[in-house]
């Protein structure tokens, strides 16, 4: 899509400015039911798509991203726009600068409709966690549409904006692009600068695409990937456009692995298996050999997960305290006249601007760092979060891509989870692991489950080497003009 509208701009089809207004115009339609956004920035957008006009115009060359609307999860710092991470805490909070990636993409004239929603602080499976609104999934507004980045996920399904940028911590980026039948892709850890990501869990985050094709989030990649000083886990990459890649190389012969643990399980729904093994037989088709292969249980990955993940957020959500920036009891005990003491702007500022998942996870890290169960819990969790990256090592020797569900189960009612913590979870026990282990994953549509009476969409995953995104690409879009 993006492709199309890029030539559409450069044949002067249209412009930018006027391609800018139609899809604020669709989301005045449609947002105020799918609630997708939490702020618009209509001015800079609109001002930005004049001056791409402009450059077009007078016959200078301009990227294929220039002009192109898009949405950015609200926990990504746009200089001078607000950043909320959709929690009370930081309501009204202007980010000073720019995150590493809008940085990037500013470079290519990229127009930003505005930023999108997301669970509070990208806590949370379904984006029913977020303080200001719950977005709803646009193929069944009585469902969910997935989390963390389920505004943006769902935003792109219902075409109010082109692509948009998401983070990814467990899944946040593939399972609400399951959910929402779109492509989803998280990169290798480091691959992508995470300075100015508000951070939930430093060891696991990373920044990716939602978009409507696999071209899609290969263009953005391309355009957001490489070393940045400021984000020491940031890796060199050499410059590829990832895009120009795709379909080049035949996927006769390539070694997908299908792990049997994943069809295992109670919890896969009927519809979604049936969806996944018609792709694998696809894939055959194709030329590709499939190869059974044993991985540990994502249970087991997923138990590590929610220790170590609840441990980094109990360290990074130390910082919002009421003093140093956000909301505070104290700025309000001015005019009620409160004396308050240090401690108590400490606690009340937290205890008023900080939702009931949020601070599930503070709790649960902080008693899993404590003394007495750091050996039990975190230093446990981080020996068998080695020894999966090990077990992923050896299945790499044998096979090319890992293929499996992105969510056990389609998009499923709100509410329905809120009351089971446990179960919500549950929702991301296949994409956990690459982030356990910082390899490369995506979500592309792989088809639709009827849910009554509904049709539904079912996501595939495809999990690729580290650092080999190129070939992890190459096979989703194959799979994808097949």
């Amino acid at each position: 899509m993006i492709r199309d509208l890029h030539n559409k701009l450069i044949n002067g089809e249209i412009t930018s400015e006027k391609l800018t207004e139609e899809y604020f115009d669709k989301i005045e339609k449609k947002d105020p039911e799918i609630q997708a956004f939490l702020s618009l920035n209509k001015e800079f957008a609109l001002d930005k798509a004049r001056a791409v006009d402009k450059k077009i115009k007078n016959g200078e060359k301009v990227d294929l991203l220039a002009g192109i609307p898009c949405g950015v999860k609200d926990n990504i710092c746009i200089s001078g726009l607000p950043v909320t991470a959709a929690s009370k805490v930081l309501e009204n909070y202007t980010a000073p600068y720019d995150a590493a990636v809008i940085k990037q993409l500013k470079r290519f004239d990229m127009v930003i409709l505005g930023k999108n929603n997301l669970d509070e602080f990208a806590m949370g499976s379904s984006t029913e966690n977020s303080a200001y609104q719950t977005t709803k999934n646009p193929h069944d507004i009585s469902r969910v549409p997935g989390g963390t980045s389920g505004g943006g996920a769902a935003a792109v399904a219902a075409h109010e904006c082109v692509w948009a940028l998401g983070s990814d911590t467990g899944g946040s980026i593939r399972q609400p692009a399951a959910l929402c039948g779109v492509v989803g892709l998280k990169p290798t850890y480091g691959m992508v600068s995470r300075y100015g990501l508000i951070a939930m869990a430093s060891s696991f985050d990373q920044i990716g695409p939602l978009a409507k094709s696999v071209d899609d989030a290969a263009i953005v990649l391309s355009r957001i990937s490489g070393k940045d000083r400021k984000d020491s886990t940031s890796m060199p990459t050499a410059d590829k456009n990832y895009e120009d890649m795709l379909g080049g190389a035949d996927i006769s012969g390539l070694r997908i692995g299908v792990p049997r643990e994943y069809f295992a399980r109670d919890g896969l729904d009927k519809g979604v298996e049936q969806k996944i093994k018609a792709a694998i037989e696809k894939y055959e088709n194709l030329g590709a050999k499939i190869i059974d292969i044993n991985l540990p249980k994502p249970d087991l990955a997923l138990a590590t997960y929610y220790v170590i993940m609840p441990s980094e957020v109990s360290s990074n959500m130390a910082r919002f305290d009421g003093i140093r920036f956000g909301q505070s009891v104290g700025a309000e005990s001015e005019k009620t006249g409160a004396d308050y003491t240090l401690w108590d702007i400490y606690f009340k500022s937290r205890a008023k601007y900080i939702g009931p998942e949020v601070k599930r996870r503070i709790m649960l890290g902080t008693y899993a760092l404590s003394a007495g169960y750091y050996d039990q819990y975190y230093k446990k969790a981080q020996k068998v979060r080695s020894l999966i990256k090990r077990e992923f090592e050896e299945a790499f020797q044998k096979v090319d891509l890992i293929l499996g569900p992105t969510s056990p189960t389609p998009a499923f009612k709100i509410g329905e989870k809120s009351e089971d913590p446990l179960e919500m979870y549950l929702s991301d026990i296949y994409t956990v692991t690459a982030n356990i282990v910082g390899i490369p994953a995506i979500s592309i549509p792989c088809g639709t489950t009827s849910v009554d009476g509904k049709d539904l969409p079912a996501g595939m995953q495809l999990m690729g080497k580290w650092f080999d995104e190129e070939t992890l690409l190459n096979a989703a879009y194959v799979f994808e003009k097949s």
